[in-house]
């Protein structure tokens, strides 16, 4: 059967899902409530004093291990997309020139519409329609939600109770980033990690400029511990980045004032891990994919979103 489907969530998982349902001949219509691509996968270009500074402040890098992701980033390699970082790893990979690089390709032939809110889903005779604030789409033969576990409910539990208690079971973990762009190079490893909160809040840290394809200044990105990040959740930004610049000094010695510095909240960061690869239900002609689903990982999310579109594509 060729049919149309939305799908709501245009990360990773979303744009993994719409690509394989536009290759199997459906019309996909892919919403996201975001103002451009990236997600998790965001970055950004900031210039303070005279001087730029580029940070990758979600996802560091990924891995490719499942073939089929292998086959899928040595496509993007030959693009220009992503390079190898074998500093993290052997199997480590970045968007080039930045981790915003993978999903703005992505996104590029499939037009999402950004800046759309879907807000409720109704189902009756002719298919699902969606709700947003400016209106209404539809109808659809079918609906793939690909957002993170915490969204799902509110769009679920009238149609799929069980996928609403399946993401309630499996919520994220939050993360606080900051970004410190510095006018001089700090005398420091270019990656410092533990994970271990007994060391103190910083799980990782890493000189954005030592990624390949990168330009401007000493920009650092740190996330927090997902402890300390949700012990401060509520924290206000400016005491954020003091404690987490007071964190990295102690770890790498006394740090120059930065020229500039500025933190992020992400709220859903680190996913659950429910480990069924994708929900769907073909009597309802809803589906939902995600890294929640799997493992907290880019591989996985891609790998979610591809599994969902199968099922759908099945019947």
């Amino acid at each position: 059967m060729v049919g149309s489907a939305a799908i709501i969530g245009a990360g990773m998982a979303g744009l993994s899902c719409a690509t394989r349902m536009a290759q199997g001949g459906w019309r996909v219509a892919l919403f996201d409530k975001g103002r451009r691509p990236g997600g998790r996968l965001s970055s950004k270009v900031v210039t303070a004093d005279g001087q730029s500074f580029a940070f990758d402040y979600g996802a560091q890098y990924m891995t490719a291990r499942d073939p089929a992701f292998v086959a899928q980033v040595e496509v993007w390699a030959r693009d220009g997309v992503v390079a190898p970082w074998p500093a993290v790893g052997e199997d480590a990979w970045v968007g080039v020139p930045g981790m915003n690089a993978i999903p703005t390709h992505m996104a590029a032939p499939l037009a999402p519409r950004w800046s759309t809110h879907i807000r409720e889903l109704m189902r009756g005779s002719d298919g699902w329609r969606l709700g947003h604030d400016a209106g209404r789409e539809g109808p659809f033969d079918a609906v793939i939600l690909a957002i993170p576990a915490e969204q799902v409910p509110a769009l679920a539990t009238a149609h799929a109770p069980d996928l609403a208690e399946r993401a309630e079971a499996h919520s994220s973990a939050p993360c606080w980033t900051v970004m410190l762009g510095f006018e001089t190079v700090l005398s420091a490893a270019d990656i410092l990690a533990n994970g271990d909160a007994s060391d103190g809040p910083i799980d990782w840290a890493a000189r954005n400029s030592a990624k390949p394809g990168r330009d401007g200044g000493e920009a650092w990105t740190i996330h927090a511990t997902p402890e300390w990040s949700r012990r401060h959740l509520e924290s206000d930004t400016a005491s954020v980045t003091a404690s987490l610049l007071r964190a990295l000094e102690e770890r790498v010695g006394t740090l120059p004032s930065p020229a500039y510095a500025a933190a992020h909240r992400w709220r859903y960061a680190r996913s659950g891990k429910a480990g069924i690869g994708a929900w769907h239900r073909p009597d309802l002609g809803l589906a939902a994919c995600g890294d929640w689903l799997i493992a907290p990982r880019v591989e996985s999310a891609w790998l979610s979103g591809r599994q969902a579109a199968e099922a759908v594509l099945a019947g």
